[in-house]
């Protein structure tokens, strides 16, 4: 039987890294699952485990108030290396691109222990967009002994650096797996009654880069847009980052079609993102998540990681300037046309069973 330490810190991880956990605990007898949080976030990260029905083993507990890469970096690093030490797993898995990922597969690759990157090969290239994110996602590749990629795409990326072929595997985006859990039917709260009859618009707006000036000139292109279009209303779950905050408040203030309210627990966000008509977002996991839902989304940035939407049709990157945002905005409302080749654009992220096929690829690496 092989030790598997699966660690992860922030809510968009826990929701792609759940369904994992759940897979892997699903074969008693071929892997012994241990469960790391750091608790890089900490009531958003504490949600999805509970909706998933996940106990962590082990709970770092780093989150302090104005925590700072620093902190999170040097706290994860020495907080996982006990844990490592105690537990001497065969295999740590992380996943994508966070602080928690990067410094985990660091502790991991310190203690010359194999490490298995989950969503591996999502490249911008671009070191400062997204940042940090972009660096901990290239340096956690680089010390990772199995690679998890989501499309042919990001293997393609980890072939074209050098990375070992027969080391990487395409799995589709175990995202796609967590909607199988979070998205009902009957689905009902006080927010898609207060939009019922009107074209429900998700937004979602946290990226560092995306801070200053982009962040207000994305909101005040949302705003001219829906002021145009009584037939919109929007719902706008704030992030907890206070010049994310400071920026929406200043932009939205005052416009009774636009809530801005607190984050969601990821049921009600998932369920609100499936009965959305479109959404427009600097997020990474929503680019993965809304073709799976049919539903087109506008990226709100300069580059996106997340190539193989943006080809497929269902994602168009249009950047943070004011005009660009209104234009594509009015078109996605104004063309039937438009709106129907994003809707029913072809979903590059997997069929909902990727957590399983990680967990094969890992049994047959240790049988061979």
């Amino acid at each position: 039987m092989k030790k598997v330490l699966i660690v992860f810190g922030t809510r968009p991880e826990a929701i792609k890294m759940c369904p994992l956990v759940k897979e892997f605990k699903a074969h008693p007898d071929s892997f012994e699952t241990i469960v790391c949080v750091t608790g890089q976030h900490r009531s958003m990260l504490d949600q999805v485990l509970k909706v998933f029905g996940v106990v962590p083993d082990y709970d770092l507990d780093i989150m302090r108030t104005q925590q700072d890469l620093f902190d999170i970096t040097s706290n994860v690093l020495l907080g996982f290396k006990k844990i490592i030490i105690e537990e001497k797993p065969d295999i740590v898995l992380v996943h994508g691109d966070t602080t928690t990922s990067f410094a985990a597969a660091l502790a991991a690759f310190y203690l010359h222990v194999e490490v298995g990157h989950v969503e591996a090969g999502l490249r911008t290239y671009n070191l400062q967009s997204p940042w940090p994110e972009e660096f901990n996602r290239q340096a956690v590749d680089i010390v990772s002994d199995y690679l998890f990629a989501p499309t042919e795409v990001a293997k393609q990326n980890l072939i074209s650096e050098g990375k070992n072929p027969d080391k990487i595997f395409v799995t589709g985006n175990t995202g796609i797996d967590a909607l199988r859990t979070t998205v009902r039917d009957d689905y009902k709260s006080e927010l898609t009654d207060w939009a019922e009859g009107s074209r429900l618009i998700l937004i979602t707006a946290h990226r560092r880069e995306n801070l200053g000036e982009p962040m207000h000139n994305m909101f005040r292109a949302i705003r001219r847009v829906m002021e145009e279009y009584v037939d919109t209303k929007a719902i706008y779950p704030i992030h907890m980052n206070p010049q994310v905050r400071e920026a929406a408040h200043t932009e939205l203030d005052g416009f009774d079609r636009l809530r801005l309210i607190e984050p969601l627990n990821v049921v009600d966000f998932h369920n609100l993102m499936a009965r959305s008509y479109l959404i427009l977002t600097d997020s990474g996991g929503i680019q993965e998540e809304a073709p799976s839902l049919g539903k087109p989304v506008l990226v709100m940035r300069d580059t996106t990681e997340r190539p193989e939407g943006v080809e497929a049709g269902t994602l168009k990157l249009v950047g943070t300037d004011e005009k660009s945002v209104y234009a594509a905005f009015k078109e996605l409302l104004d063309s039937s046309t438009t709106y129907n080749s994003m809707a029913h654009a072809s979903n590059p992220y997997g069929d909902g069973f990727s957590s399983r096929y990680v967990v094969n690829y890992v049994s047959k690496a240790y049988r061979s």
